[in-house]
């Protein structure tokens, strides 16, 4: 069973960096992708970035394309979402998510196309 473990979220004021973690365990994930989703309050849970495991391919939303980076560390099985020039419209939970390898990439930019989801971390930017 995958499991997905998310650290790193916290509060921070605006044009500060972060980067999210995300560990992964349960199964080999070389036929998987990983991605990250935020909700914000009152909103519903959106997609933000996805990559392939194995080659490396990555998905962004376009609003947050330049901002974030996806990455993963294969050795450790974790991937990353570094957060860079941070706005408060950036505050949410976010979560990370796995599944098997679409055939579509557009399939990763909708949430019921992800299986598996960790409990998520709070991120806060302040003004």
């Amino acid at each position: 069973q995958v499991q997905l473990v998310e650290s790193g979220g916290g509060l921070v004021q605006a044009g500060d960096s972060l980067r999210l973690s995300c560990a992964a365990s349960g199964r080999t994930f070389n036929n998987y992708a990983m991605g990250w989703f935020r909700q914000a309050p009152g909103k519903e849970r959106s997609f933000v970035a996805a990559i392939v495991w194995i080659s490396g391919n990555t998905y962004y939303t376009d609003s947050l394309k330049g901002r974030f980076t996806i990455a993963r560390d294969r050795a450790k099985n974790t991937v990353y979402l570094q957060m860079n020039s941070l706005e408060p419209e950036d505050t949410a939970v976010y979560y990370c998510a796995a599944t098997p390898v679409k055939y579509y990439s557009t399939s990763y930019y909708y949430e019921a196309s992800w299986n598996d989801w960790g409990q998520g971390t709070q991120v806060t930017v302040s003004s």
